[in-house]
């Protein structure tokens, strides 16, 4: 192998990544090459080699997984250990493994090298890390491998033991038996490719009874169109019975209230004959006794259809790629028939049907659950991940809901969203809030990159402080929103909503040429947020911070600490989403337990609850707090988000959108005001505001407030129909029909003069 420190040519698309401590493994044959990059800079990498004796054919593609997995627990150690990993795949060549340092760790961003194979070798890329503690800023970040184009009708590596395989060939379908309890790996192969599913109770078919997944029932029972993995997961039959239930979802858009396709669709298209999934379906089920329709309802998946604002339904490309799939659990024993879907006529399969292939998998595996979430289109998919808290707040909620990645608890069942949200405002509550993104800053031109990429001026934010600003597009949207914490002279910290402003931040960097890295520390760092008039209490006598750091009970308002609590490093913030008196804890994710454990043990005779996230909605709304998507979106500036206070006027050193932002400062056209709503009628995000018959805003987010007693809301109205005590409407139905009306008022609408949360 050689190594050459240039870009090499793009490679047909095909990437794949090696996460931060983590591990990658792939073949290159003599005179293949791959490239290995570091996006956001200063991450180590070791590359193992490994000759093949007699070609790459005898690498089997399903041992990549566990050669990479393996060879990584042992990236530390010696020749021997490293060799021993090796030992059960055939046709390599263990006497001869070589270590080579591909990235020293000293890199900027974007740096390459290109690894150039001069004979056959099995390549294992591993990025080496070691736990971050919270006043550190050195991240294991991933690194994106650029690797030769991809074989079509190449498999991935399998997630377990294959108990059956069942391949379906283009515009086929295939009908197979499962178990209860055993795993169903739907997989289109090539991309773009849908795959129609049926499922029957097999005990049912046995006694000559048809139970089949029914569409309507399901969507009607889990309040969705489709079943995620999550809360709500299974597919039902008619009698209201589970058969089975999606355990992953690697696209998470398909479709379950179409027919799969069936011969009248192509007779009225002009194809007669043309070969179609409910007659391919038919002849696959005949053998297990199943009548034949003329059209299956069926589930779709990777089909892209959508119901359009007017009612009509339309259809486009799949989003699936290569690779992608759908892991469903049986839940009985069922009878399963899969479709490589035939249309070749339309975009439903990219114009050009290809295969699907189904593994399952025995039962007693385990496999975590998720959707699988990209920050841009050529990302690394992430299957829904645990926080270093999960084992506690899983085992008091099964009401877990995918946020942002992450597995948080909607509510808790010993508590309830009403008793969690008392506990805030009275007493003392914890939240895992670790699904927020961290970004460390650091490099001479830190500082730099962030007063030209925030609307605050960073110049004044002193070592140990926290600031609250905007990140804005130059058009003056937001693109999000974050808290900046200032460790070192040009050492910061980025707590944010979304990946993507890590993306901007380098993007900025590059272009105007700074020395500054941008390095992705979400993973490595878990907060907790712990509110209530009694947090203080709770944290006084647990967090230890040496001299030069202010203790608990001297830590002013958005200002940090740094010390140990339960014996773990911790930085502790005063800062929070409640409107109350609180602070936010981080630790490493391994540290979590420890970290929870003493909190909840030190609040005990304070009351202490945790808090989910519906709670926290209702919070945040009274206090008055924006949240992305539903406040503000890259389209909203952040006078019209309610943040104006962000964006001060005297911030004169150039940032990005500044131009815009003074514009629209000058010229506002909309602005977040507080209503006040006289019905108890439910109203929510979306809902318009009328005065008399014209529109003037728009619903942001609404709640029934238990402290104030009242229908609260946030509304974005026109700035001249959105004076303090102002009466308005919202409409429902067609916005006409009927009326809730409402009183602008001031907000926040609990404390707006933030007594409690300075107090």
């Amino acid at each position: 192998m050689t190594f050459a420190h240039a870009v090499a040519a793009p490679m047909a698309g095909r990437f794949a990544w090696v996460r931060g401590g983590g591990a990658a493994a792939f073949l290159l044959d003599a005179g293949q090459y791959a490239t290995l990059t570091d996006p956001e800079g200063l991450q180590a990498a070791v590359v193992f080699v490994v000759p093949c004796a007699s070609g790459p054919q005898t690498v089997a593609g399903g041992m990549l997984g566990p050669i990479a997995s393996a060879i990584l627990d042992q990236a530390g150690a010696d020749r021997d250990a490293i060799s021993a990993v090796f030992a059960r795949t055939a046709g390599l060549d263990f006497d001869l493994v070589q270590t080579h340092t591909a990235l020293a760790g000293t890199q900027n961003a974007g740096h390459a090298v290109t690894l150039l194979a001069s004979a056959c070798a099995l390549y294992v890329v591993c990025a080496p890390s070691a736990a971050m503690t919270p006043d550190q800023q050195a991240p294991a970040t991933s690194l994106r491998l650029g690797l030769p184009p991809r074989v079509p009708g190449s498999l991935p590596a399998p997630l377990a033991a294959i108990k059956l395989a069942v391949p379906v060939p283009a515009a086929s379908a295939r009908a197979y038996r499962v178990a209860r309890g055993d795993y169903i790996q739907i997989i289109d192969v090539d991309g773009k490719q849908c795959s129609d599913f049926l499922a029957f109770d097999a005990e049912a078919l046995d006694r000559g009874q048809e139970f089949g997944i029914d569409p309507t029932t399901t969507r009607t029972l889990i309040g969705n169109t489709m079943p995620r993995p999550g809360l709500h997961a299974k597919y039902f039959d008619a009698r209201m019975v589970p058969l089975v239930e999606i355990v992953r979802d690697t696209v998470g858009r398909h479709d379950a209230f179409m027919l799969a396709c069936a011969a009248k669709y192509y007779d009225d298209m002009g194809y007669p004959g043309h070969a179609n999934c409910s007659d391919n379906f038919n002849a696959a089920l005949r053998p297990f006794g199943v009548p034949a329709r003329v059209g299956w309802p069926a589930v779709n998946f990777f089909y892209n259809t959508m119901v359009r604002a007017d009612g009509s339904i339309g259809a486009d490309e799949p989003w699936s790629r290569p690779g992608d799939y759908v892991l469903l659990r049986a839940l009985t024993d069922v009878v399963c028939a899969s479709s490589s879907c035939a249309d070749d006529v339309d975009a439903a399969n990219g114009w050009n049907p290809t295969d699907i292939h189904v593994r399952v998998y025995d039962g007693a595996n385990s496999f975590s659950q998720g959707v699988a979430h990209r920050m841009t289109p050529d990302s690394e998919p992430e299957l829904t991940r645990t926080s270093g808290f999960h084992s506690r707040t899983a085992a008091l909620s099964r009401r877990m809901v995918d946020y942002k990645g992450y597995w948080l608890a909607d509510s808790f069942a010993g508590h309830g969203v009403i008793d969690e949200y008392w506990a805030c405002r009275e007493r003392v509550a914890v939240m895992d809030l670790s699904a927020l993104r961290k970004l460390e800053v650091t490099g001479p031109d830190a500082e730099a990159l962030l007063q030209m990429a925030l609307t605050r001026d960073v110049r004044k934010l002193a070592v140990g402080q926290v600031v609250y600003s905007a990140i804005c597009n130059a058009q003056g949207g937001m693109i999000d929103d974050a808290t900046i914490f200032r460790l070192g002279q040009q050492n910061f910290r980025v707590v944010c909503g979304d990946a993507y402003c890590g993306v901007w931040l380098r993007q900025m960097a590059a272009e105007n040429a700074l020395q500054v890295w941008v390095r992705n520390a979400t993973d490595q760092l878990h907060n907790l947020a712990v509110q209530g008039p009694r947090s203080r209490d709770v944290l006084a006598g647990l967090v230890q911070t040496p001299p030069h750091q202010p203790s608990i009970a001297e830590l002013s308002w958005f200002r940090f600490t740094i010390g140990r609590l339960a014996g773990v490093p911790v930085l502790v913030s005063r800062t929070g989403y409640t409107g109350e008196l609180g602070y936010e804890v981080w630790c490493h994710p391994d540290a979590g337990v420890a970290v929870w454990d003493a909190i909840f043990a030190a609040g005990g005779e304070y009351g202490i609850a945790p808090l989910g996230l519906a709670a926290l909605e209702i919070l945040r709304i009274e206090a008055g707090l924006m949240f992305a998507g539903f406040e503000f979106c890259d389209q909203t500036d952040p006078f019209a988000a309610g943040i104006g206070f962000a964006v001060p006027a005297q911030k004169t050193a150039p940032y990005c959108g500044a131009a815009a932002l003074a514009d629209r400062r000058a010229h506002p056209q909309a602005r977040l005001v507080g209503l006040a709503i006289d019905s108890n009628d439910a109203t929510g995000h979306g809902d318009p505001v009328f005065s008399g018959r014209t529109q003037i805003g728009v619903i942001t987010s609404a709640t029934q407030s238990p402290v104030l007693g009242r229908q609260i809301a946030l509304a974005r109205l026109d700035v001249r129909a959105s004076g303090i005590d102002q009466r308005v409407s919202i409409g429902k139905l067609d916005g006409h029909q009927k009326r809730l009306d409402a009183t602008v008022c001031r907000f926040p609408h609990y404390d707006p003069d933030k007594t409690r949360v300075r107090g």
